[in-house]
Order: C-alpha cells, then structure tokens, then sequence
C-alpha cells in the first residue's frame, strides 16, 4: 500500500510560478517511476512529467517541455514539481501516481 499526498497548489497570475510536491508513504518507491497528471475542467486526466525514481531521469509532455522541472528526493520520499511560466491552460487539477495510486489532487488556477 502506497499513500500519496500533493501539496502546493494556489492561484497565480500568468507568467507566474508554483511549486507542487507529492508525498509519499508505504514502501520503497526504488525501481519504478513516479508521475505527474492533471485535469481540467470537462477534460480527461492527462500526463504531465515522470521521473525514474533510481536514476532521475525525466520525461515530460510536449505542453509543458521547458516551463516545468521534475524532481525527487529519495531520502525524503518526496517529488516535486516546478512550474514557471504559468499559462491560464496549465489551470488544473494536479495529481501525483506511482503504480496503480494516487493522491487527492491539488488545484492550481492560473488566472489574472
């Protein structure tokens, strides 16, 4: 059993930037990777950016190439997101995965 927990989220002005993180709880995260998705309003969940949790090598979706930085800490079983340039489509709900688990979900409004 894995437990998740994101934190975070907010409202910020486009341009702007957030920090997400996901907690984790349960047993070892080593050997697989970690996600990020997220949904908006009306539209299905869709990936955002993955990280190997052994290696850190990262993979992220073409709309947010270049404004988002994953990250891990192993020792703290944490991984985070950084989010800059902040585009009012980036406005979602953010969700962390690993396996078959996720975490509640963190609202992140981009908005003027």
């Amino acid at each position: 059993q894995v437990h998740l927990a994101e934190s975070g989220g907010g409202l910020v002005q486009p341009g702007g930037s957030l920090r997400l993180s996901c907690a984790a709880s349960g047993r070892s995260l080593s050997g697989d990777d970690m996600k990020w998705f997220r949904q908006a309003p009306g539209k299905e969940r869709e990936f955002v950016a993955r990280i190997w949790w052994n290696t850190g090598f990262t993979y992220y979706a073409d709309s947010v190439k270049g404004r988002f930085t994953i990250s891990r800490d192993s020792a703290k079983n944490t991984m985070d997101l950084q989010m800059n340039s902040l585009k009012p489509e980036d406005t979602a709900v953010y969700y962390c995965n690993f396996q078959s688990y996720w975490g509640q979900g963190t609202q992140v409004t981009v908005s003027s």
